[in-house]
């Protein structure tokens, strides 16, 4: 099977202050983000990659989501974190973004495996709704 990922549902209090925090902070480009703020979308979302979006969901609408799946109680439940592979000029530009935004890195590692082998270095921080971010480079 050649499976890729194509979405993970973030569950937030202000889905324009999330959106502003991942464009702006994160620095990932917004999907429907126009049509959310002139009310035509559901939820917006941010493009991790080509094929994989971040949808920003509101914990008000949790039990609708719950409905839609079909799993009870399921929805609305905060993941430990999720990580980002950035290249390393990236990853540099992203802790200014995050010193310049007041936004404290909690976490630091070295030589991390994932999905692409061994990274140098990884950060870690909070969103506005303390969902945790790992971001790494590869070499």
């Amino acid at each position: 099977m050649d499976a890729r990922l194509d979405h993970l549902v973030c569950w937030v209090a202000d889905q324009l202050r999330s959106l502003r925090f991942y464009e702006q902070v994160v620095g990932l480009p917004g999907v429907r983000a126009e049509e959310f703020r002139e009310g035509k979308a559901a939820f917006p979302s941010v493009r991790i990659a080509p094929e994989s979006i971040l949808d920003l969901m509101a914990y008000e609408v949790a039990p609708s989501v719950d409905e839609g799946t079909g799993v009870k109680g399921s929805a609305g439940h905060p993941v430990n974190h999720f990580c980002l592979a950035v290249s390393r000029e990236d990853f540099d530009a992203l802790q200014v973004r995050l010193k310049q935004h007041g936004v404290e890195i909690t976490g630091t590692g070295s030589s991390s495996f994932g999905a692409q082998g061994i990274a140098p270095e990884t950060i870690y921080f909070p969103d506005p709704d303390g969902n945790v971010l790992e971001v790494r480079y590869y070499q």
